[in-house]
């Protein structure tokens, strides 16, 4: 499994501590920054991920930044991109099986480490579940085409 993650500032830390977790996991990580934590713009990192999932060169993305609501209002603006902010494994669960999300956000205000790390766990461990969500998925696509992105 191939996970890109990124953060803003305001993420720094706990982008570092997911990219432990994985791989501790085994997961191949590729971290994209950024490096210090000097203020950037979100945008800017939730496109480099969320490009690249969409390409279809990582299985997940995961961003964060202070709440992860702006990381996650600009991931999907992305076609194919199905991004979850999530604060609870329950929820990352539901919407990997339910959603077949492919972009986790996370707050680093929000959820402390050691719930962060459980939550992408649950992330990436759950499989979609495909069978009546499939149909659901098939209207997300189409409500992507008629919204002309």
């Amino acid at each position: 499994m191939k996970v890109i993650i990124a953060s803003d500032h305001a993420g720094l830390e706990l982008r570092r501590e997911l990219v432990s977790a994985l791989q501790e996991l085994r997961v191949e990580v590729h971290d994209v920054g950024p490096t210090t934590n000097a203020s950037v713009d979100y945008p800017d990192f939730a496109k480099t991920v969320c490009k690249a999932v969409a390409a279809g060169e990582y299985q997940y993305g995961v961003l964060v930044c202070g709440t992860g609501i702006g990381m996650s209002i600009t991931a999907n603006k992305y076609r194919g991109i199905r991004a979850a902010l999530c604060t609870s494994e329950f929820e990352a669960r539901m919407t990997r099986a339910h959603n077949d999300a492919n972009v986790l956000c996370l707050g680093q205000r929000v959820v402390g480490v050691g719930l962060a790390r459980s939550i992408v766990e649950a992330f990436v461990a759950t499989p979609f579940e495909g069978g009546r969500h499939q149909k659901r998925l098939d209207k997300i696509r189409e409500a992507e085409s008629e919204g002309g992105r």
